[in-house]
């Protein structure tokens, strides 16, 4: 593995970190209404768990609302059973074909537990990039010692320090992103 191989990798692993860390937030309730929150549902659509972005339309009509109208109208009642046990603290209510989420705004201790939630998302994501970092590294000690690469130490380094420089700037994403979700959750 060249040193250039290393660094795309250490990279590419960052950047899923990042992209994990914005999906997972996307699901974090804040007292707005996003399609995120309910998009991954898992619902037993005739056997097969299926995410419920695949089986309706989401929308959001009003900032503290959420419409759901399912392709399929047979479908609602199992839709609102899905919503009611996946633990978001969301009511459904079946209106006809379609249903409606109204998000209460949360409470104060409520917004305290989401923001912490949200700064461990941040701290995971935090620990997935430093791993990389470590085994950037590892693999750049373990090319430095290859023989037949001829790497100078200078070149070594220098390696180390580009995967440092990363790590920081994916970092400031993190922080960027916790930072921007947190004063969503305190602002309703």
């Amino acid at each position: 593995m060249d040193l250039d191989e290393i660094q795309l990798t250490a990279e590419e692993a960052m950047e899923k970190a990042i992209d994990y860390l914005k999906t997972e937030l996307r699901g974090v309730r804040t007292g707005r209404a996003s399609a995120g929150l309910v998009e991954h549902v898992k619902v037993d659509y005739y056997g097969a768990m299926t995410d419920l972005r695949q089986l309706a339309v989401i929308s959001v009509p009003e900032p503290t609302q959420i419409l759901i109208k399912p392709f399929d109208a047979s479908s609602v009642a199992q839709i609102t059973k899905s919503i009611q046990s996946a633990g978001l603290g969301l009511n459904p209510v079946a209106e006809g074909k379609q249903i409606r989420l109204t998000l209460p705004p949360p409470s104060g201790d409520r917004r305290q537990q989401l923001i912490t939630s949200v700064k461990q998302m941040g701290e995971q994501s935090r620990i997935a990039m430093r791993n990389a970092r470590r085994d950037a590294n590892k693999h750049t000690d373990q090319a430095g010692k290859d023989k037949t690469l001829h790497l100078s130490e200078d070149a070594i380094e220098t390696v180390k320090q580009e995967i440092q420089e990363l790590l920081k700037k994916y970092e400031k994403q993190v922080d960027t992103l916790i930072d921007s979700k947190t004063k969503e959750i305190q602002e309703f």
